[in-house]
């Protein structure tokens, strides 16, 4: 293998118009409108970013068809599509390439000793790379591709400069719902790739879909004109069944990730062989056996595709048989208005008193949820009358409407922090929305200053080390030379590996949110989500939760916000409601179970007393160690907290100043 033409760049390439001959718009179009159903919007952004040049990330859940996408858009492009499974065993070398050892030790570092790995070979030979599950590769691996990207050319050690061909694309592809065993894509990435979300297709394509694989394109199309079709009716209900059922998946609070279409295929090709082998179930009057035909097909493909969230207790099979009898009664209810929902053969009406607790229970939020809850959160602002009966010092702080007076709240942050923060976290609700902004803005800065006089301790999510305990890794040879004095090593001792190393420590920070979050109980639980960010360190694995009734993940494990970001959420959160401390619990549980690290540890902010919901003590089961930190002296809350910390294998502090926090936090996670 050898370096190709230098000046055969991207740049190069767009200059001269060469990459559009591979990816012309209108060909690669035609193609998908041709062999695909619903992607057509996607198919133009993408085609229109391979023929510019560009790099792409696919981003969607499974079985919207990513892979068939790119499939069809490379056979109609006439290049060479290369597939690599993204996972934490991805090394540099695997990605890029390396140089047989064998080879090397016996005659050095020679050209023909290097064997390219699938980036050097699309680097080089000008194919589509296609890189599954991006964010489950390993910082470091991921860090090899940005020169390729930038530059359009890769460097190699001991191999030399390797420029990129005109069509070299890089299509890397993942999926938002997965956390579990993922990472964080660093922004040198992302500003160098274009994004696509690829959603699942709407009902009427997803149907399309199924009796397009299923064989049964007519049915699809079945129409009350042609119901004397029987066989047409029945494989046509059978799609309607099957693609609605898998649709319902995707929107029940209990499930985190729900079936994609590939379940209706699945479903539909099971419903219409078990329906041959049971007789009993064909023809009008049999409901019983016909429900039991989906049920068992339903069963089957679909019990093994849901996730639920990891707070349900239920098992899967309960909640497919609830959704199957949603989907069936509102079915006959469409084709017949007068049928009662008591006919239905699988499921009765659950009593009302039942329903009303079901939408009385408080519930875990998460993404476009949680971020609609701190908005409506901030609805609620302080008026300057309200905060000047509640401050002392708010007319200095602010002495006309829109002003902040910064230099002297930040003298009170060094003579009465406490004050001070109280101060400026009802500023930062502020009615007035200039002195909102300035207070907030204001608050993220000294906050953070306070949060960093802890002690950082950095740890990394998963890091590359060097290591001499040779069953597992690859060999590196040049730390193997150094330690042979540039010998062949002669025993498996004096060889080295590089191997990933997983995190020491993932973290879960809780922050009570109830109705005693007022003031500097806001401020406390600010500064005590930067403690716990900085003191984990910048590549830290940690989720912050603030909980009331609901809990609300401001933060989700394994992904990272900025600090100020986070602040100022919390500073939106006011006192509300009952304190449901065993759902909170569940759901520190349910993030720190997405994380790889040897040891879970939450970290619990608050007087510990739980008014509503589950025994706390039964909740945390799972958790590998829980601290507690009080936020009142009082005998019942003091008592409560350390009974959790001891139950939890952790410890208890109270901290009775804002001051006290950062530090009693950094000496919690350095245990």
């Amino acid at each position: 293998m050898s370096p190709t033409d230098p000046t055969a760049t991207p740049a190069h390439a767009a200059a001269h118009g060469t990459s559009e001959v591979a990816y012309d718009p209108a060909v690669l179009i035609a193609r998908v409108r041709a062999e695909l159903v619903g992607m057509e919007r996607e198919a133009e952004v993408l085609s229109v970013a391979l023929a510019t040049g560009r790099h792409v990330v696919l981003e969607g859940p499974p079985g919207t068809g990513k892979s068939t996408l790119l499939r069809t858009i490379a056979d109609a492009a006439h290049v060479r599509l290369s597939f690599v499974e993204g996972n934490a065993e991805l090394t540099p070398s695997r990605l890029v390439g390396y140089h047989d050892p064998a080879l090397v030790l016996s005659g050095g570092y020679r050209d023909d000793a290097f064997v390219p790995g699938p980036l050097a070979e699309a680097v080089r030979d000008g194919g589509l790379l296609y890189l599954e599950e991006l964010n489950r590769i390993p910082e470091e691996s991921l860090n090899v591709l940005i020169t390729a990207l930038a530059e359009g050319e890769l460097h190699i050690p001991r191999f030399g400069r390797i420029p990129a061909d005109p069509r070299f694309r890089l299509i890397a592809a993942m999926n938002p719902f997965d956390a579990v065993g993922t990472a964080r894509i660093g922004q040198a990435i992302y500003d160098r790739m274009c994004r696509i979300a690829v959603t699942y297709q709407d009902e009427a394509h997803e149907r399309v879909i199924v009796a397009t694989v299923t064989g049964q394109a007519d049915a699809a199309d079945a129409t009350a004109a042609d119901a004397a079709q029987e066989d047409n009716a029945v494989a046509s209900a059978d799609i309607e069944i099957a693609v609605s059922l898998v649709r319902a998946t995707r929107a029940h609070d209990d499930i985190r990730v729900g079936s994609s279409v590939r379940g209706a295929i699945d479903m539909t090709l099971l419903a219409r062989g078990l329906r041959a082998l049971r007789p009993e179930a064909a023809g009008a009057g049999h409901e019983s056996a016909e429900r039991q035909v989906y049920l068992d097909a339903a069963l089957a493909a679909l019990s093994g595709r849901i996730r639920l969230d990891e707070i349900c207790e239920r098992p899967p099979e309960e909640i497919i048989i609830e959704l199957l009898d949603e989907v069936l009664r509102a079915r006959r209810k469409r084709d017949d208005p007068s049928s009662e929902p008591e006919d239905d053969p699988g499921k009765g009406e659950r009593p009302d008193s039942s329903l009303h607790q079901e939408q009385s229970r408080g519930r875990i939020l998460t993404g476009d949820d949680a971020r609609k809850a701190v908005q409506e959160a901030a609805r609620r602002t302080n008026g300057r009358q309200e905060m000047r009966q509640q401050h002392r010092r708010f007319d200095e702080a602010s002495p006309e409407v829109g002003e902040l007076d910064q230099q002297m709240v930040e003298g009170l942050a060094g003579r009465d922090p406490d004050l001070m923060a109280s101060l400026l976290a009802d500023m930062a609700n502020a009615t007035d929305p200039a002195l909102r902004a300035k207070a907030r803005k204001l608050a993220a800065r000294l906050f953070l200053r306070l949060a960093r006089q802890g002690r950082p301790t950095a740890r990394g999510v998963r890091r590359m080390i060097a290591d001499t305990q040779t069953d597992g890794g690859d060999i590196d040879l040049d730390a193997t030379l150094s330690r042979t004095d540039g010998l062949r090593p002669r025993a498996a001792h004096e060889l080295v590996v590089r191997r990933w190393t997983a995190s020491e420590r993932a973290v879960c920070l809780l922050i009570d949110r109830s109705g005693s979050m007022t003031g500097l109980g806001v401020a406390m639980a600010s500064v005590g989500a930067a403690s716990v960010l900085v003191a984990a360190g910048e590549r830290s694995d940690c989720s912050v939760l603030a909980f009331a009734r609901d809990t609300i993940v401001l933060q989700e494990q394994g992904r990272r916000r900025p600090v100020d970001a986070v602040i100022g959420d919390i500073l939106s959160l006011r006192g509300k409601g009952v304190t449901d401390l065993g759902l909170a619990l569940r759901g520190a549980r349910r993030q720190l179970g997405r994380a790889g690290a040897r040891e879970r540890v939450a970290v619990l902010l608050s007087d510990a007393l739980s008014t509503e919901g589950e025994d706390p003590l039964k909740a945390m089961r799972g958790l590998d160690r829980l601290h507690v930190l009080g936020t009142s002296a009082e005998s019942e809350s003091v008592e409560a907290g350390r009974m959790l910390a001891r139950v939890g294998g952790g410890r208890y502090r109270t901290c009775a100043s804002i001051a006290d926090l950062p530090v009693a936090l950094t000496a919690l996670l350095a245990d």
